[in-house]
């Protein structure tokens, strides 16, 4: 079974909209596509969260972040528990630090993530040049200090949480479509980066080929699937507010799914859960990146040209 779970919360990115990413990719026929595959799915509507913005000191809109985390976090715990499948729609990358957090505590270091991203996502509160949370998931599932001090340390600490008492092992993290990476992330990519430069240079498939080959010589037996929308070029995602030019194509992207399916089907991992983060239709066309968002869904779950 696949629970669909929405997270519409965006306090901690870069712009406001992407609160109505999980409203747009249902109306876009996430369980249409899912049905078409085969797929039983059950969709849970949205977590309750807190959109009043906190201008209380330290990290930003903390208190609203902590408030949907937490509800998250139990809501896929619960799922994982069940050995459901949980898709997270959300919302803003920092969603990934609620749902992820409870996998690892469910699989251990018998977990891998693959985060599908333009970006590295390993900034601490202390290393961001922004100070928006949804740049710092990743290096809060790792258990990393804040680099900060006073109040921001705490909350970090707090945000920590979540995964406690088993953090996400840095070597176990995959990227895929990177190319807007901070300074003082590149020094803490220690898993597997794939970037926009690799793949234009050795291709999607060979590119898949040695994930699968990282997964299996990790003894890997669950992956988490982590999509943000600007893994895409902007030509064929403009809905979000994060763009990086120079990203996936559409078919680029429809082959990752579809290779990582045939991985799923043949390798010794299952898929434990799956995020759709960052689709902001206040940015978008006609609704057109929430329907790529789908489409891309319905390739992780087999849909085949023939």
């Amino acid at each position: 079974m696949v629970q669909i779970i929405g997270a519409p919360f965006d306090l901690c990115g870069l712009r406001l909209g992407s609160r109505l990413g999980p409203t747009a990719i249902r109306l876009a026929g996430l369980v249409d596509a899912l049905r078409d595959q085969g797929i039983e799915s059950r969709d849970n509507g949205d977590v309750i969260v807190n959109l009043v913005p906190d201008d209380a000191p330290g990290l930003k809109n903390f208190g609203p972040l902590m408030y949907c985390a937490r509800t998250l976090n139990m809501a896929v715990a619960d799922y994982l528990v069940m050995g459901d499948i949980p898709i997270v729609l959300g919302g803003d990358h920092t969603l990934a630090s609620a749902g992820v957090a409870a996998a690892v505590r469910q699989y251990g270091d018998e977990l891998a993530v693959l985060w599908i991203d333009a970006h590295a996502d390993v900034n601490t509160p202390g290393s961001s040049e922004t100070g928006n949370v949804h740049g710092m998931p990743l290096a809060a599932l790792w258990g990393l200090p804040s680099e900060a001090e006073g109040l921001a340390d705490a909350q970090w600490e707090e945000l920590k949480d979540l995964s406690r008492p088993t953090y996400l092992a840095p070597a176990q993290t995959a990227w895929f479509g990177l190319r807007d990476v901070d300074a003082a992330e590149r020094t803490r990519l220690n898993g597997l980066p794939i970037s926009m430069h690799d793949v234009d240079r050795y291709g999607v498939a060979a590119m898949m080929e040695r994930f699968h080959q990282w997964l299996a010589d990790r003894e890997i037996t669950h992956l988490w699937v982590s999509f943000d929308v600007d893994s895409l070029d902007p030509v064929y995602a403009p809905g979000t507010g994060t763009t990086v030019r120079g990203g996936l194509s559409y078919r680029e992207a429809h082959l990752l799914a579809e290779l990582l399916h045939e991985g799923l089907q043949n390798g010794g991992h299952q898929l434990a859960g799956v995020d759709i983060v960052e689709v902001n239709p206040l940015v978008d066309r006609n609704n057109e990146t929430a329907e790529v968002a789908v489409e891309w869904v319905a390739s992780l779950f087999g849909k085949a040209i023939l």
